[in-house]
C-alpha cells in the first residue's frame, strides 16, 4: 500500500512524521499527472499546491476549520486527501467528481468556487458568522496571484482589514493565472519574490532596532516617522501591511516543514494575516513547467510527450483568433482586449504580432469593457474576448458604459452554452438572455466556423455594440470562405422547407434542428427550419412567415430558457399577431452539472433525436396517432 492509499482523511495525513510527505507529495504528483492525462482538467495549478495542500491540511483541522479554495481548479489533491482518492478516476466525467469545489460532494467543501477572486470575501464572511455566533476555528482563503488582480479580491481585503478580523490568507504566488500575470500588482509580488531586503518580517525589523545600543528600545517605541519610514524601506508586503495584514513571507511553498511552522504561527496571530507562498506552476512534470498556460486546463494529453490529443478540426477560438490576426493587417483601428486569458481566447497570434494593440488587462472584466468603451470613444475599434461565464461580471459596464453611449464594441464570447467538464460555474447558458435584453446590442450566434467568420466581420461593420457567442471546441469542420460575407442586422436563413412544423435555432442547436428534422423526416412529418443567426433583433419577416404557415413553432437554444431566446422569439410573433402553437427546448431553470457536452445535450432532451421525440409527443396529431418507438 502507498501512503497516499493509507489517507482517508486528514486525520491521517496528521499522523505521518514530516519527513514523509515528501513521498507523499511524488505519490501524488504522479496519480495527478496519470489522471488528467485521462480525464482532462487543470493540472499545472494542481501539481503547483501539493506541498501547500499537505500543509494547510497537516495544521488546520478541517472541516471544523475552513478553507476556501480561490476558482477551485486547484482543489484535486485536497479532494485526494479528504475522502475521494477512489473516486478521482472519475474527475470531471459525467456523474463523477467535480473538478472544483462542492459544498454537495463533501463536507471538506467549504464554499462552492469556480470564478476567480472571490474567495476573500467569502472567507470574510464566514470569519463574521464564526464570531456572531461564537465559535473557535480557523478560516482560510486560498487566492493565487492571479486572482488577486480581481477588485473583488481587495474590496474584501479593505474591508477585513478594517474590521481587524481574525482570519488568514494564503496568497499562492506562481507569476501566473491562466496567462503570465500583468500589471503593477504582478510587478510588486515579483519585486517581493527576487528582492533579498525584502525577506524579514516586521518583527525582525524591530528586534534588529532593538539591539542597537542605547537607542534601540526608544526607537521602536517612537512613534511615526522613524519607524514608518524604516518599514518603507525594508518590510516586505507593506501594500497588505497598509491594508492591516500582518504580512508572512515570502515563503517556498515546496518545502512542506517550513510553510507547516509559518501557517501555525498564523494560525495565532490576531487580526487579518497573508501568508505568501511562492510556488511553481506545473512542478514536476516539465512539460507543464514549460508551458503552464497549456496545461492550465487540458483536455486528454500523453504524458510520454505531453502532447495534447485533439481532432483535426479547428476550434471556434482558434478561428477567432486566425480572423482577428487576418483583420488586424488591414485595419489599424482594430484593438483586442482580454482578461488574463491571451492563449484561452485564442489572441496569443495577436499579441506577438500586434503587441501595441492587444490588452490583457487581468481578472477584470468589468475594466476590460469600461477600457474598451473608452477606446471606441477615442475612434478605435475594440473587441473584447471573454469567456461567457466571465462576462457575465461585467453586465453593469456593458449596459452603462457601453450601450447607452451606442459604442461600436464587439463583444467575442467564448465558451457559450455548455461547456462540458467544468460543470455549472463554467457553462455559458445565460448570455444570450443576459443581452438580448440591452438596448442598442446585437446578438449573433453562429452556425459553424464560417458563419463565426462572417459574423466577427460583420460585427465590426454595424458601428453599434454587438456580441457574436461561439462554443468550446471544434467546429463543424467547414471550410472558411476566403472573403467573410457581410450579414444584415437580424437577417435569418431558412435551411429547409416544411409545412407541420417549424423549427427555428440558433449557434450549434441549428445542426442538431436540421438532425431532428431527418427523423421526423423518417416519419412522414415536414418540418421547415431556420438559422437564427440573431437573437437580437430577429428576422420577424422570415420567422413570421414561415410560423404562420406552419402554425406550430419549435426554438431551440442552448441558452436558459428564462428571458432566452424563444422566448424573444414568441413575443415577437405575439406583436405581429400571428398566432401559432411553442414549444420552446433549452436549458430548465436549474443548474446543469458536469460531463461531456454530448451526455449533457441527451440529459437534456437537446439532441437530435430527443428533439425529435419532444416534436412528436407535443403534437402527437402530426403522425395520426403513430406509436412511435426506439427515439
Amino acid at each position: 500500500m502507498t501512503i497516499l492509499q493509507s489517507i482517508n482523511s486528514p486525520s491521517d495525513l496528521k499522523k505521518l512524521p514530516p519527513a514523509k510527505l515528501k513521498n507523499l507529495s511524488q505519490e501524488i504528483r504522479d496519480l495527478l499527472i496519470n489522471t488528467v492525462a485521462q480525464t482532462g482538467g487543470h493540472l499545472a495549478a494542481n501539481l503547483g499546491v501539493v506541498e501547500l495542500t499537505l500543509a494547510l491540511h497537516y495544521v488546520y483541522d478541517v472541516p471544523k476549520d475552513k478553507i476556501v479554495w480561490d476558482v477551485g481548479h486547484q482543489s484535486y489533491v485536497h479532494k485526494m486527501l479528504t475522502g475521494r482518492l477512489d473516486k478521482i478516476n472519475s474527475l470531471r466525467q459525467y456523474r463523477g467528481i467535480s473538478g472544483f469545489p462542492r459544498v454537495d460532494e463533501s463536507p471538506y467543501d467549504i464554499f462552492n468556487t469556480g470564478h476567480a477572486s472571490t474567495s476573500i470575501s467569502a472567507a470574510v464572511g464566514l470569519a463574521l458568522a464564526r464570531d456572531i455566533k461564537q465559535e473557535n476555528h480557523s478560516v482560510v482563503a486560498v487566492i493565487g496571484d492571479g486572482a488577486l488582480t480581481g477588485g473583488l479580491a481587495f474590496e474584501a481585503m479593505n474591508h477585513a482589514g478594517h474590521l481587524g478580523l481574525d482570519f488568514i490568507v494564503v496568497l499562492n504566488d506562481n507569476a501566473m493565472s491562466i496567462s503570465p500575470n500583468v500589471g503593477a500588482l504582478s510587478g510588486y509580488l515579483r519585486k517581493l519574490r527576487m528582492d533579498p531586503a525584502y525577506s524579514q518580517t516586521k518583527e525582525e525589523v524591530e528586534q534588529a532596532l532593538l539591539r542597537i545600543p542605547g537607542i534601540g528600545a526608544n526607537l521602536v517605541k517612537a512613534a511615526g516617522k522613524i519607524k514608518d519610514m524604516v518599514k518603507y524601506l525594508v518590510v516586505p508586503g507593506m501594500l497588505f501591511e497598509e491594508l492591516g495584514f500582518t504580512y508572512l513571507g515570502p515563503i517556498d511553498g515546496h518545502n512542506i516543514e517550513d510553510m507547516i511552522v509559518v501557517l501555525q504561527r498564523a494560525r495565532h496571530i490576531k487580526g487579518p494575516v497573508l501568508v505568501h507562498v511562492i510556488t511553481e506552476k506545473g512542478k514536476g512534470y516539465p512539460p507543464a513547467v514549460e508551458n503552464p498556460d497549456v496545461f492550465h486546463g487540458i483536455g486528454p494529453f500523453d504524458v510520454a510527450t505531453g502532447k495534447a490529443i485533439k481532432s483535426g478540426i479547428k476550434t471556434y477560438t482558434q478561428v477567432f483568433g486566425e480572423f482577428m490576426v487576418r483583420k488586424a493587417e488591414s485595419s489599424p483601428d482594430l484593438v483586442a482586449i482580454t482578461a488574463a486569458m491571451t492563449s484561452g481566447t485564442g489572441l496569443d497570434v495577436f499579441a506577438e504580432k500586434f503587441p501595441g494593440r492587444f490588452f490583457d488587462v487581468g481578472i477584470c472584466e468589468e475594466h476590460a469593457v469600461t477600457m474598451a468603451a473608452g477606446l471606441a470613444s477615442g475612434g478605435l475599434k475594440p473587441v473584447v474576448a471573454i469567456y461567457s461565464t466571465f462576462l457575465q461580471r461585467s453586465f453593469d459596464q456593458i449596459i452603462h458604459d457601453v450601450c447607452l453611449q451606442n459604442l461600436p464594441v464587439v463583444f467575442a464570447v467564448d465558451r457559450a452554452g455548455l461547456v462540458g467538464e467544468d460543470g455549472p460555474t463554467h457553462h455559458g447558458v445565460f448570455d444570450l438572455s443576459y443581452l438580448r435584453q440591452i438596448p442598442n446590442m446585437i446578438v449573433m450566434a453562429p452556425s459553424n466556423e464560417d458563419e463565426l467568420n462572417d459574423m466577427l466581420d460583420s460585427a465590426l461593420k454595424y458601428g453599434q455594440p454587438a456580441a457574436v457567442r461561439y462554443p468550446r471546441g471544434s467546429g463543424e469542420g467547414v471550410e472558411i470562405k476566403n472573403s467573410p460575407e457581410y450579414i444584415p442586422p437580424g437577417k435569418a436563413q431558412l435551411l429547409q422547407e416544411g409545412d407541420q412544423v417549424l423549427i427555428v435555432a440558433i449557434g450549434r442547436m441549428v445542426n442538431i434542428a436540421m438532425n431532428a428534422s431527418v427523423y421526423l423526416r423518417e416519419r412522414g412529418i415536414s418540418a421547415a427550419v431556420i438559422n437564427a443567426r440573431f437573437a437580437k433583433p430577429l428576422d420577424e419577416d422570415l420567422i413570421g412567415s414561415w410560423a404562420g404557415r406552419c402554425r406550430r413553432v419549435v426554438t431551440l437554444e442552448e441558452n436558459v430558457l428564462m428571458g432566452g431566446f424563444g422566448g424573444g422569439v414568441a413575443e415577437a410573433m405575439n406583436c405581429k399577431g400571428i398566432s401559432a402553437e411553442f414549444l420552446h427546448l433549452g436549458i430548465p431553470d436549474s443548474f446543469v452539472d458536469h460531463g461531456a457536452v454530448s451526455c449533457l445535450l441527451e440529459e437534456l432532451g437537446l439532441d437530435a433525436p430527443s428533439v425529435a421525440a419532444s416534436i412528436i409527443n407535443r403534437w402527437p396529431e402530426l403522425i395520426k396517432q403513430r406509436v412511435i418507438r426506439g427515439l
